[in-house]
């Protein structure tokens, strides 16, 4: 079991009708690392609607000849998934695309609701027919829903947010506006930027900003609704200063691309500040310090500087290894073929070995392994996070502790089942020194929920009967 986060979205408004299409692929392939279930495109040319979607990973699923089959337009919006909420199928993926009364509306939407269960039941019973698995429609159902009592679709946007609780990013187009909003408490991150020739670019995060040559402009704040339009851009706040902030902490922590800055800090700084908190609550006697590729590096090095112990590169990362990866023959590790360590580094070396989470401590005890069959003589496990203890409800791939190592074994008892000579979290009281506040969720560490807790918390808890609920 690994860690997984819910999807990456994506949009552009461009005053003048072009290749919007291959723009998009350009910024999903920058959002690859949050989901590689599946992924889609929806472009605009004056009220008309060409989309592509599919499962696999960005460069699977837009081949040349498909990213050529889309028009000039000047409107796109786009979305990699990976779901905690809803099966994974083709049905799920993402843009939803709806017509309805007053035109159409696509939307992609990053995050998970609390009370996706209690929504659905609801508008089942008054007659709503479901054509997927995901929390998604749900919203662009409630949105439809108030569009038709609206006079826009912003507005409609706005009425359906007091329904809505947990996380959404969200970007929607209509015939004649894109569309981004962030939930209240600003669980996910979103932003936007703007291009040199005036095109404006709506993303998770401002990795992908970059991709497309956009410069950064702001984030999205917690409740705030941008409409981008002809008419230029609008922001609504109604919804703002509702809730308190609370962006997730494992964004920082793990979820976002290092370069990417969220909410005004930056994610390298955050994993560097992770490892010197790390070195000061759990020192170690060793000779080396040694990050687990990717999202470890960082903290790594901070917990290196903190320490005065060397950083080097002592893990490989094979970076050809996809989603649809197959292991012929015999089973395999797959921890051997994706990692790899560097003998002549770490040989008779005593390790600090940096990652950043452990969930059942499957993958790190193969990891502690295989530093040691490459002749390291101890393997200190340092782990970035504090222990998992709880489950997540707002896009995070932890929906129960049935699976969570910490909440059965202590954490000696872990060090000895992964095979590491000493074994430190990070103090769940310094999550704050990551990001410089405590405006931040979390749960999955602490229990303590921002949101009331769902009634019925399985990962696919949709694909029940009403009968049953």
């Amino acid at each position: 079991m690994s860690i997984h986060e819910e999807c990456g979205v994506f949009g552009i408004y461009s005053p003048n009708p072009c290749n919007l299409a291959t723009l998009s692929y350009y910024g999903l392939f920058a959002l690859q690392h949050r989901g590689q279930e599946s992924c889609g495109i929806v472009v605009n040319d004056d009220g008309v609607f060409t989309s592509h979607k599919d499962m696999g990973l960005v460069s699977e699923v837009f081949s040349e000849d498909v990213l050529n089959s889309f028009p000039d337009a000047t409107m796109a919006v786009a979305h990699t998934r990976y779901g905690t909420t809803g099966g994974t199928n083709r049905s799920n993926c993402q843009p939803i695309e709806v017509n309805h009364q007053k035109g159409r509306m696509a939307l992609a939407h990053n995050g998970n609701l609390s009370n996706a269960a209690t929504l659905r039941n609801t508008l089942e019973l008054s007659g709503a027919i479901f054509h997927t698995t995901s929390d998604t429609e749900i919203i662009a159902y409630i949105i439809t829903r108030e569009r038709l009592l609206t006079g826009s679709i912003e507005d409609a946007l706005s009425q359906a947010m007091y329904s809505l609780d947990g996380a959404y990013s969200l970007v929607l187009m209509s015939p004649q506006k894109l569309i981004c909003a962030r939930d209240p408490y600003g669980f996910r991150p979103l932003c936007y930027g703007k291009t040199p020739d005036g095109l404006y670019v709506i993303a998770s995060e401002s990795c992908a900003l970059k991709a497309v040559g956009a410069e950064f402009v702001r984030d999205v704040e917690p409740g705030e609704i941008i409409i981008f339009s002809k008419n230029g851009i609008v922001s609504k706040k109604e919804h703002c200063e509702r809730k308190p902030r609370k962006l997730c902490i494992f964004e920082y922590i793990y979820f976002a691309r290092h370069d990417s800055v969220i909410d005004g800090i930056s994610v390298h700084t955050a994993r560097l500040n992770a490892g010197a908190v790390l070195a000061k609550a759990h020192p170690a006697d060793a000779d080396l310090v040694i990050g687990v590729p990717d999202s470890g590096l960082d903290a790594a090095l901070g917990y290196s500087r903190e320490s005065g112990i060397p950083y080097e590169i002592g893990l490989i990362k094979n970076n050809y290894i996809g989603r649809t990866f197959i292991a012929p023959g015999k089973r395999l590790d797959k921890v051997k073929i994706k990692l790899s360590a560097i003998e002549d580094v770490v040989r008779g070396k005593r390790i600090v070995l940096i990652d950043d989470s452990i969930v059942r401590g499957t993958t790190s005890g193969r990891i502690v392994n295989m530093l040691k069959e490459a002749g390291a003589k101890e393997v200190h496990m340092r782990i970035s996070s504090p222990p998992f203890l709880h489950p997540c409800y707002y896009g995070t791939d932890i929906d129960s502790e049935e699976n969570l190592i910490a909440c059965h074994h202590s954490i000696d008892e872990i060090a000895k089942i992964i095979g590491a000579d000493s074994l430190g979290f990070l103090p769940v009281e310094e999550l704050g020194a990551l990001c410089g506040n405590t405006e931040y969720c979390s749960a999955c560490f602490s229990g303590e929920y921002p949101t009331a807790i769902p009634t019925d918390t399985r990962k696919d808890r949709f694909e029940k009967r009403i009968s049953e609920i």
